[in-house]
């Protein structure tokens, strides 16, 4: 490990360790239920009202995936140190997307809590999003990081403003992968993952970062020559785009 990893390595346990301190002792609201049914027993939604327990990964998936608590911000709170954890081990496996996850902590709505909070929850994201992508080998790829933190945050500008700053090869080659998965839904006018806040105008951001910022950084990692091409036909509109000698007919 280089001493690049290892100092953005340390930010993100300094990142973790103050979640814990931050949201130390909170717990759900007392009168806080959910469907037994759909949910969980009571005798789980119980541990949710007892403050620093260790949850088992199956009922924190529950918990945070839930889109019907009274007070989501509460019980979001009582998981994030847990969650926070779990979600840089790559132990957190979201039936779509990681953008599930970046949803739960927007209807937490925690940039609307105390500063301390916010400014925990803020550090976190970006200390794990910048280890991300120097990291060879994340637990978690770097597109779907991205995605999370986007949503979470209803922007996708600073992110990429991130990514774009970080020019370890490392980088680039996240971003190849990141690309691959995503050539397909943006050539369609699609952004690559559902999101609740601002889906228009973050695949016009996306889409205008990667024409701009893309194809050195593909060409830098040794990207396949068509995946160049997908790049430049983002740049292109309706029939210019459509007839282009490697517009990929078969997939559309």
């Amino acid at each position: 490990m280089n001493f690049d990893q290892t100092s953005a390595r340390f930010r993100l346990d300094v990142a973790l360790n103050r979640m814990a301190v931050t949201f130390r002792g909170m717990a759900a609201r007392r009168n806080e239920h959910n469907c037994e049914c759909h949910w969980g027993s009571a005798e789980e939604l119980a541990r949710l009202k007892e403050p620093d327990t260790e949850l088992d990964l199956d009922l924190l998936h529950r918990t945070w995936q839930a889109a019907d608590w009274d007070d989501h911000a509460s019980v979001l709170r009582r998981i994030l140190p847990q969650l926070s954890r779990a979600l840089v081990g790559g132990l957190v496996e979201p039936l779509f997307g990681m953008e599930e996850v970046g949803r739960s902590f927007a209807r937490g709505e925690w940039q609307q809590w105390p500063a301390d909070q916010t400014a925990a929850v803020r550090e976190f994201l970006n200390a794990w999003w910048a280890h991300t992508l120097i990291d060879s080998d994340p637990a978690v790829p770097a597109h779907q990081v991205l995605a999370l933190c986007a949503e979470a945050s209803a922007a996708i500008s600073p992110w990429l403003h991130a990514w774009e700053a970080q020019t370890r090869a490392v980088a680039d080659r996240h971003l190849v992968e990141a690309v691959t998965h995503w050539e397909y839904d943006l050539l369609g006018d699609q952004l690559p993952w559902q999101s609740w806040n601002n889906e228009e105008e973050m695949r016009t951001e996306l889409t205008a970062w990667l024409i701009r910022h893309a194809p050195a950084r593909l060409r830098a990692a040794n990207a396949p020559v068509e995946l160049l091409h997908r790049i430049r036909l983002l740049g292109l509109t309706d029939l210019a785009r459509w007839t282009d000698p490697h517009w990929p007919d078969d997939r559309y």
